[in-house]
């Protein structure tokens, strides 16, 4: 070996040396700024800090994912939570829900030509404190006859785009409330199953998904919704979908027709038929959700289990106006955890987002307009 080889593994050599040193002094100091670093607290980004549902839901959530915890560990395979739509992971009062919002939009401003006079009355009269019943169901499914699947799901999306009149900035799709966002979030990363059980219609409420800051955690197979009937183009009359053959190239398309509303006991009919185990975590915000958070905190669940639901007493932020000391004795004493969107919501949209001055405008004119 010459020695300019010699000299080069002897410059390595020492370089290797000052680097190992230089580790060694290092590493003391990284190591304490390490342990010093502050560790990320969950739901700690749009939750107030002294939140007691959040700390609730962390609670829970460190037991049912610690195997060490024999009496509270549940297997990821059966870590399911529901999460209703409408007032839960969403807002609900623009001055009502999206999907209701949409078909006045659909019969008075974008199709009228599509729809019957009645319709358009019907769209014209919804006013807030309107009953969203099934009756007004099967005027949605008669709205959108004709219309294939795909169709309707980006009409869905194309309304969503809109800009709402009840607030500043918001476009419709733009509706998805910051800390139950970060909830479902803190839950999937936590290795639950997420699924969305919404007295909205399951194409919409796909669709909504879909477009949405959930959408990387809810599979549209994981969303459950009020159904309206789909037949293949060309066989909408026939009495049984056992009476013909989807091909190659056919269309399925809406009739029409009305099957269920999926709120009240259909919402626990619906999680069973579909999902076939109860929940461990269920989330909600009205009355017609109790069903399935009956469900998933019934004594016979093999697992722990909570149901949580979302009071609207926030009218600054938001159009709410529900009287929190009356509505959280009422669901503490029916074994839920009450969530105050006033008091455990650090922030509920986006920057810029606030209430517009008014919430309902009339649809009178649309009506003069679309006849």
């Amino acid at each position: 070996m010459n020695k300019r080889n010699l000299v080069k593994i002897a410059v390595l050599v020492v370089a290797l040396l000052i680097l190992v040193v230089a580790l060694a002094v290092a590493m003391p100091s990284l190591m304490h700024h390490a342990e010093q670093a502050p560790a990320v607290t969950p739901l700690g980004t749009y939750w107030s800090e002294n939140s007691v549902p959040a700390q609730e839901l962390r609670d829970f959530v460190a037991r049912v994912t610690n195997p060490e915890d024999k009496a509270n560990f549940i297997p990821e395979k059966d870590r399911i939570a529901v999460f209703d739509m409408d007032g839960t992971l969403t807002c609900e009062t623009y001055y009502t829900y999206y999907d209701t919002m949409m078909f006045i939009e659909f019969c008075l401003h974008d199709h009228p030509e599509r729809v019957s006079d009645e319709l358009k009355e019907v769209a014209a009269a919804i006013q807030p404190g309107y009953l969203a019943d099934e009756s007004l169901a099967r005027y949605f499914a008669k709205a959108y006859a004709g219309m294939t699947v795909e169709e309707f799901s980006e009409y869905a999306v194309e309304f969503g785009r809109k800009q709402t009149a009840s607030f500043e900035n918001m476009r419709y799709i733009d509706n998805f409330y910051l800390p139950m966002v970060e909830v479902v979030r803190f839950l999937y990363e936590n290795g639950f199953q997420i699924y969305v059980i919404s007295g909205t219609e399951r194409t919409t409420t796909r669709a909504i998904v879909a477009n949405s800051p959930i959408k990387d955690y809810v599979t549209p197979n994981h969303v459950i919704g009020t159904d309206f009937e789909v037949k293949v183009k060309g066989h909408e009359d026939e009495s049984s979908n056992m009476n013909f053959k989807y091909a190659d190239g056919d269309e399925l398309v809406l009739t029409g027709g009305f099957i269920q509303k999926n709120l009240n006991a259909n919402k626990s009919i619906y999680v069973e038929r579909e999902i076939g185990q109860r929940p461990v975590l269920a989330f909600g915000n009205s009355g017609s959700d109790t069903s399935m958070m009956n469900y998933t905190i019934d004594s016979r669940n093999p697992y722990p289990a909570q149901a949580y639901m979302v009071v609207a007493d926030d009218n600054v932020r938001e159009w709410g106006k529900q009287d929190w000391a009356a509505k959280s004795a009422d669901y503490l004493a029916m074994g839920y955890i009450p969530i105050s969107m006033k008091n455990d919501f650090a922030q509920i949209y986006p920057e810029g987002i606030v209430p517009a001055a008014e919430q309902y405008q009339p649809q009178v004119e649309a009506l003069d307009q679309a006849a």
